[in-house]
């Protein structure tokens, strides 16, 4: 009987040191996988490239870059009396910008970069510090071409159709707040708090697909970049 028991003890033991290695492992963060292939934006990289080889640019120029939403925002419309270069290319990821950064950002020597990107990472399954960690790879790479450089990092949006991940986009915007903080060289620039209404929802500042801004929302990103453009 008494080596029955000791027998149902040691087999509790091994179970429940299972459940608690098992819990463990459920809460211990996952080594991210997720890549993008930036091949895929090739087309539009060389777009901007045979522009660049008709047409002359302005120096010292604002130079806006990442994703759609820098793309779809008509910046030399918005600011007639500011010199500015858009590069924006829809789709891409903070990482999408740092490969073709030899050929987007690099160019145009531009004493301050305006940069969305993160909102397509996270919404493909980054995590926070992923963004984080690709931007400041960004920022690397500006400080090796010049120190004296001016990085606008533009806050991920919150917007309908990407709302269920607000919260990591959010976090992610308080990573890299944080990081600007700690640099004179970087700017965090909210451009989140004027697109949620009162009650902290998405204001009906988005085109028919919830994600990209209509003219109400960019001019309200217009009034929230002007202090920042010199």
């Amino acid at each position: 009987m008494l080596r029955y028991i000791y027998v149902l003890v040691c087999l509790a033991f091994v179970f429940t040191v299972a459940a608690v290695q098992a819990q463990e492992l459920d809460q211990a963060p996952i080594e991210e996988s997720i890549e993008v292939d930036p091949a895929r934006f090739e087309s539009s990289i060389k777009a901007f490239e045979t522009w660049d080889s008709k047409n002359s640019f302005p120096a010292d120029a604002s130079l806006f870059v990442g994703s759609s939403s820098v793309r779809r925002w008509a910046t030399a419309k918005t600011f007639p009396d500011k010199k500015i270069i858009n590069r924006g290319f829809g789709g891409s990821h903070m990482s999408d910008v740092n490969f073709y950064f030899d050929r987007v950002v690099k160019p145009y020597d531009s004493p301050s970069i305006f940069i969305y990107a993160g909102d397509n990472d996270i919404g493909g399954g980054k995590s926070a510090e992923r963004v984080l960690a690709d931007f400041k790879t960004f920022v690397a790479l500006v400080e090796a071409e010049s120190s004296k450089t001016q990085i606008h990092y533009l806050s991920i949006k919150p917007s309908k159709d990407r709302w269920e991940y607000w919260p990591e986009m959010d976090r992610a915007n308080q990573l890299i707040k944080s990081l600007a903080g700690e640099k004179s060289n970087v700017t965090y620039v909210d451009m989140a708090s004027m697109l949620l209404d009162g009650s902290g929802q998405p204001k009906d500042v988005f085109v028919g697909d919830g994600l990209h801004l209509n003219w109400r929302g960019y001019r309200l990103w217009a009034e929230a970049i002007s202090p920042y453009l010199h």
